[in-house]
Parts: C-alpha cells; structure tokens; sequence
C-alpha cells in the first residue's frame, strides 16, 4: 500500500513510559494512563499506524484539496 506509514518502533523506560521513534528519533512519548492503552492497542492495531496517529504524522485527507489551492498550482 503506497503511503502507509513505516518506521515506527518504541521502546518502553524504567519508569513505564512509552517512548516512540520514528527513524529512529524521538517522536514522541506517552506517560501513565495513555501509555498504557498504547501498550494494549499496539497489540490489537496495526503497530505502525496507531504510532503515526499518536505523533501526528499520518496523512490527513486534505491532500487533494490542498493540491488545488492557487499557492499550489504554480501559477
């Protein structure tokens, strides 16, 4: 599938908290109650996905919208 995402990993600290990688830097980390929802959804999802909706890095639908604009035509 063109434009899924992919490197994505994660590790888990001492003191429980998520953290997530993409490319191997930070990307993000997750603490307490949502690191513990991470911990049982990334079981259940596809891993890959659900760390690009977390970080904020996944397509968000306006693509072709955004490909019509006038800024984005080049005049």
């Amino acid at each position: 599938m063109a434009g899924a995402p992919e490197g994505f990993t994660y590790r888990v600290r001492k003191n429980g908290d998520i953290e997530l990688l993409h490319h191997e830097r930070p990307a993000g980390v997750l603490r307490g109650s949502a690191a513990a929802r991470f911990l049982v959804d990334v079981e259940q999802d596809d891993p890959q996905e659900l760390m690009a909706r977390l970080t904020g890095n996944y397509r968000h639908g306006n693509e072709r919208v955004a490909r019509n604009h006038p800024r984005n035509r080049g005049r």
